[in-house]
Parts: structure tokens; sequence; C-alpha cells
């Protein structure tokens, strides 16, 4: 069994345990300290999604850093129950922001969900299909906020070109690579809307 900690915030140095289970990859430390400081220390006021949680790692690092509400979502089941064990060691009060954890399908949840709704959404599918991606992708820039907070974070493998992928997604006009990180087998990459 691993583990991985919120790096700032209410929660900042609380550890997520992580199971061993065949896909789960939780993004590193490094890789969310540096999304972070491109997201911004505080989320105060701003609403995100987690998308293919896992350990949830995400999402609650934007609940220890002020979001207002924060969707997380599991669908498979051991991964939710050690996501909802972990989550039990939290003290939800020394948040601000209103957590909402769901086994669901994310790409059901997400299309429910309406239009412009959400300021962060995370998307770290498993790798092996690469079709939930595009689909989250293309979900998410649907539910996106238009606003200087709007942001869709992606994490996929090396081998995947998002340049290629917006292109094809006929999304290449409305949003841009802000950064890429790199981690191992797994690229994290930042996209914003493009402003005119």
């Amino acid at each position: 069994m691993g583990k991985v900690r919120i790096i700032g915030g209410s929660w900042r140095g609380r550890v997520l345990l992580v199971e061993d289970a065949p896909g789960l990859r939780p993004s590193a430390d490094r890789v969310r300290e540096t999304l972070f400081n491109l997201l911004g220390q505080v989320l105060d006021d701003l609403i995100c999604v987690d998308c293919f949680a896992g350990t949830g790692a995400l999402g609650l690092e934007a609940l220890s850093r002020g979001a207002r509400q924060v969707h997380i979502l599991e669908k498979a089941s051991n991964a939710f129950k050690a996501l909802q064990k972990n989550i039990s060691s939290f003290k939800l009060e020394e948040v601000t922001g209103e957590l909402i954890l769901q086994k669901t399908d994310a790409l059901t949840y997400l299309a429910k969900l309406s239009s412009q709704a959400i300021d962060i959404v995370f998307i770290d599918p498993p790798f092996a299909q690469p079709e939930l991606l595009q689909q989250a992708l293309l979900q998410a820039k649907r539910i996106l906020r238009v606003g200087p907070s709007a942001a869709i974070y992606l994490e996929h493998p090396s081998t995947l070109k998002i340049e290629t992928l917006l292109t094809e997604l006929k999304l290449d006009q409305e949003l841009i690579i802000k950064r890429s990180i790199r981690s191992g087998q797994a690229i994290g990459t930042l996209l914003v809307p493009k402003t005119i």
C-alpha cells in the first residue's frame, strides 16, 4: 500500500493511503504541487469536479485549498471504498467547501451537469481506456464556466499528443495548453480557454 499527501490548504500534510489496484496511479505529489501553483494556491468560491478520482487526491487538494464545492467521482467499488475510508479520517469541518462524493460513472455524471457550471475539471482516467479521456474532455468543455479561473486538467500517457487530440475533437480554437507536467510515463496537461 502506498500513500500520497495533501500539499496545501487546511488539510496540508494529511496522508491518503493508496490501495494496490490495477491501473490506479495517483497523481504524484510533485505534479499536484506544480498544478496547484498554476491554478492558484487558494481556490476560494470555485466549483470543481474530479473525474475517475481514484484516491481523490486532486479533488481533496482543491477542497483543502478553499473550493466552494468539489464533486469526486469514482466508479470502481474497491477504489470507492478506499476513498470513503480515507475521507472518514479527515475532519470535514476544517474546510469551508462542500464535498459531493459519488460512486458513479464519470461520463454519465458529467452529462447531467448544467452547461458552464464548473470552474475546474480534473480528468485522470485509466490509461488503458483512451476513449474515456476524449469523451470526458468534450463534456468538460461543455460544463466549463466562462471566467479567469476556468481550467481543465488532463493526466494522460506521454504517447498521447494533446495538440492532436484538441484538433481531432475540434477544440483547438477554444482551448490552449497552458502547461505540461511530466512524471514518468504520465503527463499532466493544463488546458485553459483561449482568450481573444
